[in-house]
């Protein structure tokens, strides 16, 4: 099987990259430790292709040898670190939020503790719900994962309220119009662009010409499960099904 330039940084993404990485080199004695690049590119093979490790070409060399340094970057938090670095100068203008669920594979269901590994029924299957924020232009801040049954409004307030909201525009749909949300958007001196539920007797205005931008988040999406291994769920552990997405987000940032 050959690989696919595609899937593969270019020369000026990975010079951005390469120093937010771990050394290759680490002064211990034993066999050197396997280019940092050529690595990145096998997990990228693996999230763009969505197959299984075995199956990695061998161009990219031992799929155990690009496994164990995916399992110790994901362990490390090297993933999630990297993408806050690159993610430092956000588009300050508004922030929006959103969820998507996730199809769980039939080979992710069978990790212990379901709820905790971020899996859960909904609709008649096993699903993970993907929370995100994004900045004004579209590119990924925070994600979160919950199981499939999860309300968007719970995650949401804990994921607003770690952020600096002040003076910015907050854009999200129907679900996330609580008193609690709204309440703490006030207290941030946010404007929400939130629609009103239906069931509230007050309607509040809302600007449908700012709320238009909300399209921004649900196309990071769409670029997300261009990566088929965040399209379907397989991955058993919720940490690497997060690395993964995280490798996709910095990615994007890269772009």
């Amino acid at each position: 099987m050959e690989t696919n330039s595609r899937y593969e940084l270019r020369d000026d993404q990975w010079e951005r990259l390469v120093h937010l990485l771990p050394p290759e080199r680490t002064g211990k004695k034993g066999r050197p430790a396997h280019d940092n690049r050529n690595m990145v590119n096998a997990m990228l093979w693996i999230n763009r292709s969505g197959a299984p490790w075995r199956d990695l070409p061998a161009t990219y060399g031992s799929w155990k040898s690009v496994h164990t340094r995916f399992r110790r970057w994901r362990e490390l938090g090297i993933f999630e670190r990297i993408l806050e670095q690159l993610a430092n100068e956000p588009d300050e203008e508004s922030r929006m939020i959103d969820a998507t669920h996730v199809r769980v594979h039939q080979h992710a269901a069978g990790a212990k503790g379901g709820a905790s590994q971020a899996i859960g029924r909904f609709r008649g299957g096993l699903t993970t719900k993907v929370h995100a924020i994004v900045d004004a232009l579209g590119n990924p801040l925070r994600f979160r994962l919950t199981p499939g049954n999860f309300a968007d409004c719970t995650i949401g307030y804990d994921m607003l309220a770690s952020m600096d909201l002040r003076g910015r525009i907050v854009i999200a749909d129907r679900g996330y119009d609580t008193d609690r949300i709204l309440n703490l958007l006030q207290e941030q001196q946010a404007t929400a662009v939130i629609p009103s539920r239906l069931h509230r007797r007050v309607q509040r205005e809302t600007d449908w010409w700012v709320y238009k931008e909300r399209h921004l988040v649900e196309c990071l999406f769409n670029k997300l499960k261009n990566y088929r291994r965040l399209a379907t769920r397989y991955d058993k552990l919720a940490a690497s099904f997060s690395a993964f997405l995280s490798l996709a987000a910095i990615v994007l940032w890269l772009a």
